[in-house]
């Protein structure tokens, strides 16, 4: 008989690594690992389910348009919280039932080395599933699964700065065309190069501005411009801004508040240009925030424009809720600081930095072309989930 391993224990377990004989010819075992039970919430997972199941009798009761669009939106959101939490339930139970075997005087010892075997394989997967779950049960910001504008300004660095602009607004187009999303120019002021001294753009599609988000900063660029001589580097700069794309219900504009004016298109000539006054210009006036919208129709550019308005409006207000809730949060890569430098695109050494996770790509062809972009920005959601966890961790010790 193998001499007994020793009894390892913590304030809240005891356990040891192998089996071992007991007098009466029982097994001494324990968990490997602390019960991963505490950490999720059982009670509110419950309700959940029993959201989840009373969704789909009222879809099944046929509702109204309007109510099926609701419901469908909730049903979508909560379906893949209860399918994890099935399956948590589920490795569970088939560790208590497997714990129950090991530990019965009746079972036999090669099984119960076989069930410590197969228990090892289930705590591992447990481990898993638990951290998917506590992911998932994250909160949620409430513009995540909508839409948005983007909004894209050339920065420091003149004529180079606004070819850079148009340099991101490409990166953008191109990653939004691989999730199959939609993009609309709503205004565009362009430089004799072809660059953007501005650009705001709208971006339909699911779940765009939860992967578009992080990407509010100052992006900055290193590499010889096109118009130097000398093949020195420069180093110019744009600002880009996500904001969420405001409903109806999210924001109202008081008709009193804002003043329209209609103009002659400004651009690069055409006849459509010089003889139609079809541009709209909102100015709303407690804010000061002037939105133009030049495309050929007055009628669309009304809508674009007061479109862009509620949503600036909506970042604003957000904005000062979240600054109100807590100080600390403007810090956080989440925050949406657009004066914070953010990320570097160096030329000459082929690789893109990004400053707020200190990530460096050597993959910058594939990221302006929108085909690596992903990489950065799974990394960003990936750590500001991780400072969730442990800001929810840090409250939770209090």
């Amino acid at each position: 008989m193998r001499a007994r391993q020793p009894v390892h224990c913590n304030r809240v377990v005891c356990w040891v690594s192998s089996w071992e004989p007991m007098p009466h010819g029982q097994f001494l075992y324990g968990p490997r690992v602390p019960n991963r039970m505490s950490k999720i919430p059982t009670e509110k997972l419950d309700r959940l389910v029993e959201r989840w199941e009373a969704i789909q009798h009222e879809l099944n009761a046929g509702p109204g348009q309007d109510v099926f669009t609701r419901l469908t939106k909730e049903f979508a959101s909560l379906d893949p919280v209860v399918a994890t939490y099935r399956e948590y339930t589920g490795l569970v139970d088939e560790i208590a039932g497997l714990e129950a075997m090991r530990d019965d005087p009746a079972t036999e010892r090669e099984m119960a080395m076989m069930a410590e075997d197969e228990l090892e394989r289930l705590e591992q997967e447990l481990g898993e599933v638990t951290d998917r779950l506590q992911i998932q049960l994250l909160p949620k910001d409430a513009a995540d699964d909508g839409d948005a504008i983007l909004e894209i300004r050339a920065g420091t660095g003149g004529d180079e700065a606004a070819l850079f602009a148009a340099d991101l607004f490409r990166m953008y187009t191109r990653y939004a065309e691989t999730h199959g999303w939609r993009i609309e120019v709503i205004s565009v002021s362009e430089n004799d190069l072809g660059g953007y001294k501005e650009l705001v753009a709208s971006i339909r599609g699911e779940g765009v501005f939860a992967r578009l988000k992080f990407e509010s900063g100052v992006h900055r660029v290193q590499r010889v411009p096109e118009t130097e001589a000398g093949g020195r580097i420069h180093t110019s700069a744009a600002t880009v801004a996500v904001l969420p794309e405001a409903e109806d219900v999210d924001i109202e504009v008081r008709p009193e508040d804002i003043r329209i004016d209609t103009m002659r298109a400004s651009g690069a000539g055409g006849q459509h240009v010089n003889r139609t006054d079809s541009a709209v210009r909102i100015t709303h006036l407690p804010t000061g925030i002037i939105v133009v919208s030049a495309e050929k129709s007055q009628h669309q550019n009304r809508k674009l424009a007061m479109q862009v308005l509620k949503s600036r409006l909506y970042d604003m207000e957000r904005a000062r809720a979240d600054t109100e809730r807590s100080q600390e949060r403007r810090s956080q890569v989440g925050s949406g600081d657009r004066s914070q430098r953010i990320r570097t695109y160096n030329f000459p050494q082929g690789r893109v930095t990004d400053h707020r996770i200190n990530l460096t790509l050597h993959k910058l062809d594939a990221i302006l072309a929108g085909a690596a972009l992903d990489e950065l920005i799974d990394a960003l959601i990936t750590d500001h989930q991780a400072q969730q966890l442990s800001d929810m961790e840090s409250h939770a010790t209090i």
